[in-house]
């Protein structure tokens, strides 16, 4: 029997010696979408608390591309040792997997799941310029303009792509998808009337709705947003599956150890409770989800399974 000594060395530090050290250095956390977008919004008011209660700064990297999947690899490659971890959002862990053929990583078994940390509506937005003011309008302008109207998304296989191009197929229209670096680009030429519309989470686009720069006609949500009492969800409209938003939550590396894991859940748990992260949260629609590591692991796996029955409905596959 071995005793786990070698010339009176161990092997390794117990776990729990090996989280009290943790961490001794900055902590990476990749943000797999350009900056300026809602993910990017969320991790850089997260990466704040968790560094002042960690005693080391969480550092914010952005990387984007592919729809989310060049951040969301360069995660699941990172070094399993705590000192990376990552951004995981409906686009990154379910959409994406859900539709891409040669996604470089596999959402379930590449990464390990830390918390949830909130979800938030979508909302479909149009340029002023658009000539309709009610989602029902717009359908009708689609239709008398069949291929006229394009659609901005923070890449293939998001969110803001899968959810019109399943939308489209359930209300019979057609529009040009031009996807982008991430939503904060997107917006960009949202706002610049250089593509007519898109879905983006509430956060980013909230403040040029405000301003009416941008259009709102619909929000995907199980109910309205108390920022937007005015508009509808879809499934009022009568899209009655179009009911979830985003979510964006901490996951690490596969193979990083659990005391690190755990560690990581409970600071940002900490983070989470602060009354500045709550005030900040609640101003942008956002709702708490904050989870065990095994809740959010589930989760994904039912988003997975949603995203593949909208893939099949909506016929989107990318080869």
């Amino acid at each position: 029997m071995r005793s786990g000594r070698t010339g009176g060395r161990a092997f390794a530090h117990p776990l729990s010696a090996l989280a009290a050290d943790y961490p001794e250095r900055p902590v990476k956390l990749i943000v797999p979408f350009a900056a300026g977008g809602s993910t990017d919004m969320v991790a850089r008011l997260l990466a704040d608390k968790m560094g002042t209660l960690l005693g080391q700064p969480v550092v914010v990297d952005n990387r984007g591309g592919a729809g989310g999947a060049l951040g969301a690899d360069a995660i699941a490659k990172a070094a399993p040792d705590g000192y990376t971890i990552g951004m995981a959002t409906v686009s990154t862990h379910a959409a994406n997997p859900a539709i891409q053929a040669r996604l470089p990583y596999n959402a379930l078994k590449d990464f390990l799941p830390i918390t949830n940390v909130m979800s938030v509506p979508s909302v479909f937005v149009v340029h002023p310029s658009v000539p309709a003011q009610t989602m029902k309008e717009f359908i009708a302008v689609c239709k008398a303009n069949p291929g006229k109207y394009s659609f901005a998304s923070p890449g293939n296989g998001t969110l803001g792509h899968v959810n019109i191009e399943y939308f489209k197929s359930l209300a019979g229209i057609q529009m040009l998808h031009v996807p982008y670096k991430g939503a904060g680009p997107a917006l960009n030429d949202a706002l610049a009337g250089v593509v007519t519309a898109m879905t983006d989470n509430l956060p980013s686009s909230l403040p040029h709705i405000q301003a009416g720069r941008l259009r709102p006609l619909a929000v995907l949500s199980t109910q309205r947003s108390p920022l937007l009492p005015q508009v509808p969800t879809y499934r009022e409209l009568g899209f009655e599956d179009m009911n979830e938003g985003g979510w964006f939550g901490l996951v690490a590396p596969a193979r990083t150890p659990a005391a690190i894991v755990a560690k990581l859940n409970e600071t940002a748990h900490k983070a989470m409770a602060s009354a500045d992260f709550k005030e900040k949260m609640a101003g942008i629609s956002g709702v708490p989800m904050a989870s065990t590591p095994e809740q959010f692991a589930s989760q994904i796996r039912q988003a997975i399974e949603r995203y593949r029955r909208i893939a099949k409905v909506a016929n989107i596959r990318i080869e």
